[in-house]
């Protein structure tokens, strides 16, 4: 039964998820100077399955959801999230870029599943474009901006992890059109499994050495910070995140709950510059300012809009 109002746990949750996801760009950065994309992928996701996978049922749906959530949300989104914070993407901006999934979802969803855009919606996707064009500007006139921290390639694999993570949430949405009572957090947990095999594999083809992970002594010089970091990705982020906030989605409508996640990019955005002293530059400012805009459009939009309306319908019903 969906609630009227938050109580101060709720809220307390609700902080607690968007810290945790805003910080978690941080993590990757802290693990990435110990491991490649590819192992730290393999390495993500073993945290987040073991020992879990011992204790939790399988989700009670058809294996192919599964499979193809593992393969999106896992493989997809966060190899090409790691690559991009490799190659040249930094924490805080990762974080905003992160948020377009929101729009690909829409693309998507008209595409494949038929569902047409709310006009707030559709002036969030325009707000949205005009902010990646000013996150180019940053690649196509950087002679404007000498502070650049970030590469087209990072820009670019970071828009491939955001639209990698909308197509999982339109497996998600399937899936639950399919089994709607299926248990959210066995089915983030078993998916976790499914990109630990491919992580391994890549990183056995692509990365130079890989084999020296053979020996003790290579595991025992990796510092500790590293391994807080894979495990913070793997526990807090995945189970304890995704666990809050499907509980809070069980309790409470869904548009009482989103706007939370707006948090994040701000998080994201303060951490990266005072954990790791990124810069931002100009260009990337307007972009950041544009998609956050888009969001809010897009959060808060609609409800305004049907407000409105109610508003005319009572003065003027007929």
């Amino acid at each position: 039964m969906k609630q009227a109002h938050f109580t101060t746990v709720d809220l307390v949750a609700a902080l607690a998820v968007v810290t945790i996801w805003g910080l978690n760009f941080v993590a990757m950065k802290f693990a990435l100077h110990d491991f490649t994309p590819f192992q730290l992928g393999a390495a993500r996701f073993a945290v987040a399955a073991l020992p879990l996978v011992f204790f939790i049922r399988p989700p009670r749906l058809h294996w192919k959801w599964v499979v193809l959530f593992g393969l999106l949300q896992g493989l997809g989104q966060f190899g090409f999230l790691f690559m991009a914070l490799k190659v040249g993407m930094t924490a805080a901006l990762a974080s905003v870029l992160a948020q377009t999934q929101l729009f690909f979802t829409a693309i998507f969803s008209f595409v494949l599943l038929r569902e047409r855009a709310t006009r707030a919606l559709q002036a969030g996707m325009l707000l949205a474009a005009l902010g990646l064009v000013c996150f180019a500007m940053n690649y196509l006139a950087p002679h404007l901006d000498s502070a650049r921290a970030t590469t087209a390639l990072g820009f670019v694999l970071s828009l491939g992890a955001a639209a990698m993570w909308a197509g999982s949430n339109i497996v998600a949405r399937k899936a639950q059109q399919a089994t709607p009572q299926f248990d959210a957090l066995a089915f983030v947990v078993w998916s976790s499994l499914v990109p630990i095999v491919p992580f391994i594999a890549l990183t056995l083809v692509f990365d130079d050495g890989a084999m020296r992970w053979e020996y003790l002594a290579q595991w025992r010089t990796v510092p500790l910070r590293t391994w807080f970091a894979i495990a913070y990705l793997g526990w807090a982020a995945t189970i304890v995140g995704y666990g809050l906030w499907t509980n809070l989605l069980k309790r409470h409508a869904a548009n009482r709950v989103a706007p939370f996640g707006l948090g994040v990019p701000v998080i994201g955005l303060a951490a990266g510059m005072l954990v790791l002293g990124e810069a931002v530059t100009a260009w990337q400012w307007g972009g950041i300012a544009l998609v956050i805009a888009a969001l809010v459009c897009v959060v808060f939009g609609d409800p305004y809009l049907n407000k409105i309306r109610g508003n005319i319908y009572l003065t003027n019903p007929k």
